[in-house]
């Protein structure tokens, strides 16, 4: 029996390191879509890397650095779980009562691929529907995705909103 379970883990590996595909990446994108548009937040957490970052730049500098430019949001996976615990909690004002969501997601394309890692973009529409007010945000996903041991995993998104302002949005207490 030991020995069986070193051959599946060796399998388990090899497939870590293989080329991740385009049908995967529409398939991983479309499952994490419904997730945050059920919300759905502590599955969707769980598709994301320990050291997963989430990145929404200034609308004027998209490629900008977070790490040196003011962004709108700039969260790792501690404040991740920190903001969706405040969402799925009814402590931020502004979620109460929940936006609902749609998403739409096109033009999948797989960037750069190896050895179980890729980058992915990804056009995105989203609609936030609360207190009889519609708001669009379109924009693009930068994303890099990682093979891990039960499917792929988010190491980075980064939102990049088509907008000029944020208003009349405003805010954006939810997940893109």
């Amino acid at each position: 029996m030991r020995e069986h379970a070193s051959n599946d883990q060796q399998v388990a590996t090899n497939r870590r390191d293989e080329p991740i595909t385009a049908a995967e990446v529409e398939q991983f994108l479309f499952q994490e879509a419904a997730l945050l548009d059920e919300w759905r937040l502590d599955e969707w957490l769980r598709l994301l890397t320990d050291d997963a970052v989430y990145l929404v730049p200034p609308l004027d500098k998209p490629d900008a650095d977070h790490r040196k430019s003011l962004f709108l949001i700039a969260d790792h996976y501690p404040s991740l779980c920190s903001r969706v615990g405040q969402l799925m909690g009814r402590s931020v004002w502004s979620e109460n009562p929940r936006s609902r969501t749609r998403r739409l997601i096109t033009n999948v394309r797989v960037v750069e691929s190896g050895a179980g890692r890729a980058s992915i973009t990804a056009n995105f529409a989203v609609w936030r529907f609360q207190f009889e007010q519609t708001d669009v945000y379109v924009g693009q996903y930068r994303h890099v995705v990682v093979r891990g041991p039960a499917g792929l995993l988010l190491r980075e998104r980064r939102a990049v909103l088509d907008l000029e302002a944020l208003r009349p949005h405003g805010k954006l207490s939810f997940i893109l």
